[in-house]
């Protein structure tokens, strides 16, 4: 077997309809579905939910879940809050740009454009708290081809030192020295 692509990455919200219209409004994402039950599917639970589901692009959905009978939404508290994050991907940088000007003059606030050497990215939140990234690729292709390269040896020799292989360090040097 192979997997064929996401067929949905799902996360809680706090207002179904608002997010619908904040992922439609700031990324353009259109709503494609809405399910609602009293009891879950998979275990027969009675809670009530309403899941709403958005095209993410390339066959992608983005999905939310409204809990209302279940407790405040919380996070993992041992994991950093930069850690849990879903990255998304446009076109191009000028289209970073653009999309950073407008989430800033619709008053959210972004982090960025943070440049990754292989790509350029702006974090920020929705309306959940969740954590987004905007990534444009900017990888040339013997970047690539020297990452694919070393890939392997990077994970086994952290597999065994819990340190970070230099294999890829020319990739942050220039910002370390900046620094």
């Amino acid at each position: 077997m192979k997997i064929e692509r996401i067929h949905h990455v799902a996360y809680r919200c706090l207002d179904a309809k608002k997010t619908v219209e904040w992922y439609r409004e700031h990324l353009g994402m259109e709503f494609v579905l809405a399910i609602a039950e009293d009891r879950v599917p998979s275990t027969h639970a009675p809670d009530p939910y309403m899941h709403v589901f958005l095209d993410a692009g390339g066959g992608n959905i983005l999905a939310f879940f409204e809990l209302p009978n279940s407790p405040a939404m919380g996070r993992d508290e041992n994991t950093p809050d930069w850690v849990q994050h879903l990255a998304m991907k446009v076109g191009s940088v000028a289209d970073l740009e653009a999309t950073k000007k407008r989430l800033e003059a619709a008053g959210i606030e972004v982090i960025g454009i943070t440049d990754h050497t292989i790509f350029k990215s702006i974090y920020f939140r929705d309306p959940n708290g969740h954590r987004l990234e905007l990534a444009a690729d900017t990888a040339t292709p013997e970047m690539s081809k020297n990452l694919d390269e070393v890939k392997w040896a990077m994970l086994e020799e952290w597999s065994r030192t819990r340190r970070a292989p230099r294999h890829a360090a020319w990739m942050h040097e220039k910002e370390l020295a900046a620094h």
